[in-house]
């Protein structure tokens, strides 16, 4: 009822489907009479997506799947698959060692940690329904799935006719169904509008997902619904939810995550606790079990502070550092070395640590060249090598203010990396904090 009244008062806000609302049905001046109507009408179905997106104290939707819901928490084996493009595989905008698919298995878990649940991510890049279709069989049906979610559309707007790509969304419908599993077709994100990928062109897409669902009784995840919603709300936390112009980081992965369990489950669940992944340094670990050298790449001055760490902490790993020079560079400079330092050098470990002084854009250009500049130091998708930021407060905490702290910690956790820091109190060097800090990862 709360969100209903307060709809009432944002009557005039609308979800961006590229279309008139259907529930705007008159213009007040030309019909008075019918305003309260059409009010009551636009804030119903507003407070309903509210409801949706951010839930409500002990609401709790209808599951689109409840059989699905009872195997879950009766601890009957369910397998979901999650199959898609590049938005839903692994890569490098999510930190190249999960995706939503990870995530969505982390929420169900918390909703019914009794479940005996089984997750699978059959998303590539570069993918279109015309690939789906393709390898629906080997990667999606070998599994005998209960469940599959289905994202495909920011490839197929670029090249797909879209009569082709409706006829293929309801072939793959086709097809799980034939073997018992259920669907759950989801629009792809919003994106920032470019010329290969125009909102306007994605908008169509969408409505060809949203029809397909509703002519074949599929439940509907509105993914580009929501997260426009959030991007209306406010546009620079929702641009934070990216990390380019159309993939997704983690944070914006975990919200994708949240909407598909909400439709899945008809439960909200938060998934803003869940912390980057252990063990942060398996590729150097795994070397130095081995006895494999390890290569390093490591920003200044910590090319000089990891060799003194290791020295200290396994002298006998042996080691190959490679120098990346970042002083008196700009943060675009830094991205843009970025793209030709790490990818081809294959290394096992990136230290990133980029100077205060680099960030000089407006927050939204930072956070862009920030992300490009964790991308570049990743592998393009798994396996990846280990990547770790250290916040500027561990060389220098006089020179960090609050506002640049909060900066670092955002854009490193959005992209599911992990980060050094200096922790309040902590009057140690920065050596000492690396060295302390190292010895715990090879424990």
């Amino acid at each position: 009822m709360f969100l209903f009244l307060v709809a009432v008062e944002l009557e005039n806000v609308f979800i961006d489907t590229g279309e008139q609302s259907k529930f705007h049905i008159a213009r007040h001046r030309r019909i008075p009479a019918m305003r309260l109507t059409a009010r009551m009408l636009n804030a119903f179905f507003l407070s309903l997506i509210c409801c949706a997106l951010f839930g409500t104290t002990g609401f709790t939707a209808e599951p689109a799947f409840p059989k699905t819901v009872t195997r879950l928490q009766s601890g009957e084996p369910v397998t979901i698959v999650c199959f898609g493009d590049s938005v839903t595989g692994v890569y490098y905008h999510t930190g190249s060692r999960r995706a939503y698919t990870d995530m969505v298995g982390i929420a169900i878990r918390k909703l019914y940690p009794q479940s005996r649940l089984t997750m699978i991510n059959a998303g590539i890049s570069g993918h279109t329904t015309v690939n789906a279709l393709d390898r629906i069989d080997r990667d999606v049906l070998k599994h005998k799935p209960t469940l599959v979610t289905v994202m495909f559309g920011l490839n197929d707007m670029t090249r797909v006719p879209i009569e082709t790509y409706e006829a293929n969304l309801k072939t793959i419908i086709q097809k799980c169904r034939k073997t018992g599993a259920k669907v759950l077709l989801c629009t792809p994100n919003n994106v920032i509008s470019t010329a290969r990928r125009p909102t306007e062109v994605l908008i169509k897409y969408c409505n060809v997902v949203r029809k397909v669902a509703r002519e074949n009784h599929v439940p509907l995840c509105d993914c580009y619904q929501q997260m426009n919603l959030l991007r209306k709300k406010d546009e620079q936390e929702w641009r934070f939810l990216l990390s380019d112009e159309i993939h997704p980081n983690m944070d914006g992965h975990k919200k994708i995550a949240e909407m598909i369990v909400k439709s899945i489950t008809g439960e909200t669940v938060s998934l803003e606790d869940v912390e980057p992944p252990l063990p942060i340094l398996p590729q150097t670990r795994s070397r130095i079990k081995a006895n494999k050298p390890i290569k390093i790449i490591a920003m200044f001055p910590m090319d000089k502070i990891i060799r003194q760490a290791f020295q200290t902490v396994a002298p006998k790993a042996k080691l190959e550092i490679i120098s990346w020079d970042v002083q008196g560079k700009s943060l675009k400079q830094i991205r843009a070395d970025s793209q030709k330092i790490v990818r081809p050098q294959k290394p096992d470990f990136v230290l990133i640590a980029i100077p205060p002084n680099a960030l000089q854009g407006s927050p939204a250009e930072d956070f862009n060249d920030y992300s490009w500049v964790l991308n570049y130091s990743l592998n393009f998708g798994k396996p990846t090598w280990d990547c770790v930021v250290v916040h500027p407060s561990v060389f220098s905490p006089a020179n960090v203010n609050a506002r640049l702290s909060r900066f670092v910690q955002r854009v490193v956790r959005a992209q599911d990396l992990s980060l050094i820091d200096r922790q309040k109190g902590n009057n140690q060097s920065a050596e000492e904090i690396i060295t302390n800090w190292l010895k715990k990862q090879l424990e």
